[in-house]
């Protein structure tokens, strides 16, 4: 993946971490819930096109900025919080080269494939 990109995904990552910090929880829950949305990869039990679709619904910052605005908007914190931590969890992934999933297999992401 580009530098570019990478440097991209490192500033939406920070901004993250700014709106969590605008919220009333210890850090420790930022650092305990930013590999929670990694649970979805369960999905890849039950094959790759289930694993392809759970892993993309909990790794799309467009579902992250809904839910975060939903809690905005009804000012539940817990639910600014599950906002939060999807769209910074992806941010994370995608400064790695984890995109999201293809149906062909866990390896296969819109940003290329893993491990080349």
């Amino acid at each position: 993946m580009k530098t570019v990109l990478k440097l991209e995904e490192a500033a939406l990552f920070i901004l993250g971490i700014f709106l969590f910090n605008r919220l009333n929880y210890e850090w420790w829950w930022f650092l305990a819930l930013i590999l929670a949305p990694d649970l979805s990869m369960i999905g890849y039990a039950f094959g790759n096109k289930t694993g392809a679709f759970l892993y993309n619904i909990f790794h799309h910052k467009g579902i992250a900025l809904l839910i975060y605005a939903a809690g905005c908007y009804l000012s539940i914190e817990m639910v600014q919080l599950a906002g939060i931590i999807l769209f910074s969890h992806s941010a994370m992934d995608r400064i790695f080269g984890y995109g999201l999933k293809y149906e062909k297999g866990f390896k296969y992401t819109h940003l290329g494939e893993i491990g080349k």
